[in-house]
């Protein structure tokens, strides 16, 4: 008997080894998403009255939770039953993540999109505050949906050779790091600048000044790297998944590059024939 405890404590140990090195490599896959999911809500997540940042960044969090809970049963379902289609979500989840980032490049070099200053919630009465409020938060909670779909899907794809368990386990962990660790830090930034107005009234006027004028700046560098993450994502993705891209590779160039490439001709494509769609 206490011979089959410790062979059952053993597998467990080995299934645990085996779920938090499959973790890491899925954690490793879905990076780019989680830093643009990071920049897109830290974002959508600023602007409000002090008083209500965390109780907005909890709803939102809450959101995203439920988004986990839809997404990975029917993820799981179809690994099982319709493996091929998960390719064909990841490719189209590419096509996606192409689109919104070769957009924002758009935006940047040909229109002068003046920033979001969420002057609507400056200037609101408090009647209307709390309707403008939950409006952002289910843009957000949106927002979170689709990139959700993404992390997931990759993250399967990355253990993709492993056990079921190994599977299930390391793509739910992902999916709470991607949750708790990307809202986590989003409350982080969204504070930064009261903690900055504490330290000025403790008598540390630098350090606050220099929290208060970073947390701005932070937001824009985040949502920089997170739109060439969107890109390099997509394009890595067709790259391995379409036999199509190998034809187009530059072997004199690193394998990021091709892939950057890809990625911005790609993007480039679905915004022109989205567009065109419009029209």
């Amino acid at each position: 008997m206490a011979a089959g405890i410790f062979l059952l404590l053993d597998d467990i140990a080995m299934l645990a080894d085996d779920v938090a090195v499959a973790s890491k490599v899925a954690t490793q896959k879905t990076a780019a998403i989680l830093g643009d999911d990071l920049a897109v809500n830290a974002q959508k997540a600023t602007g409000f009255d002090q008083s209500r940042e965390l109780a907005v960044i909890w709803a939102i969090t809450k959101g995203s939770l439920k988004n986990k809970a839809i997404i990975l049963p029917i993820a799981f379902v179809l690994t099982a039953i319709a493996p091929s289609l998960i390719t064909l979500i990841l490719i189209l989840g590419a096509l996606f993540l192409l689109y919104e980032g070769v957009e924002k490049i758009e935006e940047y070099l040909f229109y002068k999109k003046h920033e979001e200053k969420n002057e609507e919630l400056l200037h609101s009465t408090k009647d209307t505050i709390l309707e403008i409020e939950e409006q952002k938060i289910k843009s957000a909670i949106l927002t979170d949906f689709i990139l959700s779909i993404e992390i997931v899907v990759i993250a399967l794809s990355s253990v993709a050779t492993q056990p079921f368990t190994v599977q299930a386990s390391s793509t739910v962990i992902v999916s709470l790091i991607a949750t708790f660790g990307v809202y986590g830090f989003v409350a982080m930034i969204v504070r930064m600048d009261n903690v900055g107005f504490y330290l000025i009234e403790k008598g540390h006027e630098k350090s606050g000044s220099f929290l208060i004028d970073a947390m701005p700046k932070l937001i824009k560098t985040l949502a920089l790297v997170g739109t060439f993450a969107m890109i390099l994502v997509g394009g890595g993705i067709l790259a391995h998944k379409v036999e199509f891209f190998h034809y187009y590779f530059i072997e004199s160039v690193p394998a990021i590059v091709n892939e950057l490439l890809i990625g911005l001709v790609m993007g480039a494509v679905v915004l022109l024939v989205v567009k065109v769609v419009k029209r």
